[in-house]
């Protein structure tokens, strides 16, 4: 019998991820884990609907993760808490969101395609939280399925790092187990099918010599992670077990190695990744201690150890609703002990708020407990005020700890109410979507006062439109995609801004002088983990605006910046200095400043050559090769550049490109017409470019004929 929480020592609990691109099998490869871990007894299969993990009615009906799920299962005296994520580009908020509160990640590919372009955003998200990976090629048993190409792939495109730790035994359908190149023996499935067991075997004769060429390899790879093991690999030419087991996890929890191994994930190989996640993917205790700020000095570093004796500290990864018990807050505790009817801090916003009570969750049901301590991952009820990326904390000893990168939204819709009744449910569902989704940005149009949703792609915003019907009753006509647009400057320029209002009585008065210019945000000292898209810079002296009425500018600033000033769209990558001004002793007040900080604002960007940024896909297309001319013909038409053209097993052919947002709306049914249903395409953003100039004065005319 599993044992309680509590009793599981922190070292011997891992905290993991899986994750990968869309179809790559990661419901499936944590389904069978749950399975073979005991936590389920029937094994739940993803295009029937009937993955536990995948428990919304939109995830069972389109067969793909939209929201990661959280469970808990224990395997060999360990307990392991699993987030499964979505692998589809317009939920990679989800992936973001999960790895900033785990320790390690389990990266699956689909062994038919290797290395795709959304595994390369995923494993660019754990590189900036320096998570720790092992990999695993699933899918090589079907046709088309291989190990070795996919393998090259991930050396090729990820990480020169990525070394074998086991090679299949079969090819393709043919696949029968796996050689474990760590303790040099063969597993084997027990039966046929290979769902239940596996069993240890001889190393079979054919693969004997590719068995040591990879071993030596591996030796050779562990070894330089600690100087003694490259003498003892130097002097005996072989290294232990023992030895071996500790240089992978050491160089895994150093992300100096990434393990590799793979097979079916829906056969017992599943208890080998389990054992690797054991064995080489860290605990709590491995990892540095959370960092943070204080709370009245932003320069000042604070840091909590994974340790139940200190002061409390977590962090607010996602915010749930669930329809019987209301707001569920997920969240990672990084210190000390947090017990249900207790009061926690929330020191991002200021606020003291009660814990009514604590759960475990598995996928969408939940365990009640009374206290949850360092390394754990819960859920909290009866928060009112915390949001995604809150930190919760010891009111006594209070720190923000880092936050979470939110990506922009790149496409937005309009929403119209079919009736009265729905337009007072809709601001109400919108206002709980955004608060679960924080790449859910809802606003309205200045011109026309029809409410805008802004997301991350066509399926985010259907599966938005779609709950809003599903769970609140709303029903909403919706627009046609638009685009969001960027604003951005040229060259540098300044201006003034002066606001002087007489009427009676007391006036108002702000001066400000601006200068605007434009910054690399690559090359620009800034947080990447606090990323901004303007600068805002105080050069005033000698006293000529007083300094409380800087805020007030800054305010003024910022809202001219949100809300664009050559076709309404935000700016980005500006930095705005205040140096010089005036004021008026009697007249100057802050509201006076903020219009003077925005008029000044407005006119140094339009004297400083303003245009607009695109957002930028990158398009990845797999297609029959004898349909090669026609798809790249309509990509060019799109103003797509062709970047690569590769092959792939079974005749098939890859084309990648970078091709703007705005051509690509309803692109999948173009292309399926265009190879008769057999092409694919899957894109992602990339970035922000700016448009032709023929482009930029059809979206100008547009914003002003509204």
């Amino acid at each position: 019998m599993a044992k309680d929480h509590k009793d599981i020592p922190l070292d011997d609990v891992r905290n993991i991820g899986i994750i990968a691109h869309i179809d790559a099998g990661k419901t499936t490869t944590t389904e069978r884990i749950l399975y073979f871990t005991g936590l389920k007894h029937k094994i739940g299969e993803v295009h029937d609907g009937a993955a536990e993990m995948d428990w919304m009615a939109q995830e069972r009906e389109r067969g793909i993760t939209i929201t990661s799920a959280a469970t808990t299962c224990f395997w060999k005296d360990h307990r392991i808490n699993i987030i499964d994520t979505p692998g589809h580009v317009d939920f990679t908020m989800e992936v973001e969101r999960s790895l900033r509160v785990l320790d390690g990640a389990v990266t699956v590919f689909d062994g038919k395609s290797g290395v795709e372009p959304q595994s390369e955003t995923v494993w660019r998200q754990a590189d900036r939280y320096n998570v720790p990976r092992i990999c695993f090629v699933n899918k090589i048993n079907q046709t088309g399925g291989d190990f070795y190409k996919s393998f090259a792939s991930i050396q090729e495109r990820l990480s020169k790092d990525a070394v074998v730790i086991a090679l299949p035994i079969g090819f393709e359908q043919g696949i029968r187990g796996l050689v474990d190149l760590v303790e040099n023996k063969a597993y084997v499935y027990a039966d046929d099918a290979g769902m239940t067991e596996i069993v240890e075997a001889e190393i079979p004769v054919d693969m004997l010599e590719q068995v040591e060429e990879y071993r030596q390899v591996l030796m050779e790879k562990v070894s330089e992670v600690d100087d003694r093991l490259i003498e003892l690999f130097l002097n005996d030419g072989v290294l232990s077990t023992e030895e071996m087991k500790y240089a992978i996890r050491r160089g895994t929890l150093e992300s100096k190695i990434f393990p590799v191994l793979g097979g079916d994930s829906r056969t017992a190989i599943v208890r080998k990744l389990l054992d690797a996640v054991i064995d080489y993917l860290p605990s709590p205790l491995d990892i540095d201690a959370a960092k943070g700020t204080d709370v009245d000095d932003e320069e000042k570093e604070l840091e909590r150890k994974a340790d139940k004796n200190e002061p409390f500290a977590g962090l607010a990864f996602k915010i749930a609703t669930d329809p019987y018990i209301g707001q569920l807050v997920f969240f990672r505790v990084y210190s000390g002990t947090l017990k249900s009817g207790s009061y926690v801090y929330n020191s991002t916003k200021g606020e003291k708020e009660r814990i009514s009570r604590l759960v475990l969750m598995h996928a969408n049901s939940r365990t009640e407990v009374d206290e949850l301590s360092a390394g754990e991952i819960g859920a909290i009820v009866g928060l009112k005020n915390t949001t995604t990326g809150d930190t919760l904390c010891d009111e006594k000893n209070p720190i923000i700890l880092e936050k979470i990168v939110i990506p922009e939204p790149v496409i937005q819709i309009k929403l119209e109410p079919k009736t009265k009744v729905d337009q007072e449910k809709m601001s109400l569902a919108l206002h709980k979507l955004s608060d679960e989704d924080p790449t859910l940005k809802v606003s309205s149009d200045e011109v026309t006062g029809d409410t805008l949703i802004a997301g991350m792609g066509e399926l985010h915003l259907d599966i938005i439109v779609d709950r809003m019907k599903r769970e609140f009753g709303v029903e909403v006509n919706v627009g046609q995609p638009q685009v969001a647009y960027k604003e951005t400057i040229q060259s540098s320029a300044e201006a003034q801004g002066k606001y002087i209002k007489q009427s009676g009585g007391k006036g108002q008065y702000g001066d400000v002088y601006l200068r605007v210019e434009s910054f690399d945000p690559e090359t620009v000292e800034i947080d990447p983990k606090k990323p901004q898209h303007y600068i805002f810079g105080n050069e005033l002296k000698g006293g000529s605006i007083p300094s409380e009425y800087v805020p007030a500018i800054e305010k003024g600033i910022k809202e001219s910046i949100d809300r664009g000033v050559i076709a309404g769209y935000p700016l980005i990558n500006i930095k705005a200095t205040v140096y010089d001004g005036s004021y008026h002793d009697v007249d100057s007040s802050e509201s006076a400043f903020k219009i003077a900080g925005s008029m000044a604002l407005s006119a140094a960007v339009k004297k400083a050559n303003p245009i607009i940024l695109e957002p930028i896909m990158a398009v990845e297309v797999t297609i029959p090769e004898q349909y090669m001319g026609d798809v790249v013909g309509d990509l060019n038409s799109r103003r797509g550049l062709i970047e690569e053209m590769n092959d792939r097993t079974g005749g098939l052919k890859v084309v990648s490109a970078k091709v703007p947002l705005s051509s690509m709306f309803g692109y999948v049914t173009t292309l399926r017409s265009m190879t008769q249903g057999r092409g694919n395409a899957v894109m992602e953003f990339n970035d922000y470019q700016p448009v032709p100039n023929n482009v930029q004065q059809d979206i100008i005319a547009k914003r002003t004929a509204r």
